[in-house]
């Protein structure tokens, strides 16, 4: 088995064009949705050549945007609605507690990490409920599921270096944000059966990770898509890495 539809946010480059790569192996899903906010500027995704995959306009800060992505997502799956929803877009906007306070760059971080996250999946729940009505039984990637990306810079309890070398204050109050925002859908999407859960892909050589970075994008993706095929009921609501070990929140 395999979802019939996908759809990566931020699948331009780094982790979102490798997840697009790695599901592209499953022959069995019919519909790769790729979104990006600049589509002409997607390159290395025009490129791919695949019939499945569809590339759509998005920028998750943009309530218009988001509502054209719904119209479009929704002409591509048809009545079976949207299988998968992979929330992957993000950005690390450099922010410390000593430094002048400067509330554009922390919502930069809030409004792509954690806000825009909340719009966008609101937005295409008709669409993941349709596809979980379709399907009965247990959660699964197969019937309906929100995965997102998060980091375990976002987990409260293992916070141990503050904003640290990194500058990262508000880019883990952003994860923080996410992993209690998808926590709490998933207590409020449990009677729908569609299947919530967060992951941390590891650091890696991406332009946000940089070159020193021990993890390809390939090797995380392949985990994190081979994580996902596993995922049922006792997952619903947590936090993983890339190899489903808890993490917490």
């Amino acid at each position: 088995m395999a979802p019939y539809s996908v759809m990566v946010t931020g699948a331009n480059r780094g982790l979102g064009l490798g997840l697009v790569k790695e599901f592209m192996k499953n022959k069995e899903i019919h519909k790769i949705i790729a979104t990006a906010r600049n589509p002409n500027d997607a390159k290395d995704l025009k490129q791919i050549q695949d019939d499945r995959i569809h590339l759509v306009k998005l920028d998750v800060t943009n309530d218009e945007s988001i509502k054209n992505a719904h119209a479009e997502v929704k002409s591509i799956v048809g009545d079976k609605g949207l299988t998968t929803l992979l929330n992957n877009a993000g950005i690390w906007v450099k922010y410390v507690t000593k430094q002048e306070p400067n509330r554009a760059d922390f919502m930069k971080n809030m409004d792509v990490n954690a806000v825009g996250v909340a719009i966008l999946t609101q937005n295409l729940l008709p669409l993941l409920r349709q596809s979980a009505a379709r399907m009965k039984g247990d959660f699964s990637l197969d019937r309906a599921a929100i995965l997102n990306i998060s980091a375990t810079y976002g987990s409260i309890s293992k916070n141990t270096t503050g904003s640290g070398p990194l500058k990262g204050l508000a880019y883990m109050t952003s994860k923080s944000a996410l992993n209690s925002l998808m926590k709490t859908m998933s207590i409020d999407l449990s009677s729908d059966g569609i299947l919530v859960a967060n992951f941390c892909p590891g650091w890696m050589q991406t332009d946000m990770g940089g070159p020193k970075a021990p993890l390809t994008v390939d090797q995380s993706a392949a985990e994190l898509v081979s994580s996902f095929a596993k995922l049922n009921k006792k997952h619903h609501g947590g936090f993983f890495s890339r190899s489903l070990q808890a993490i917490p929140y």
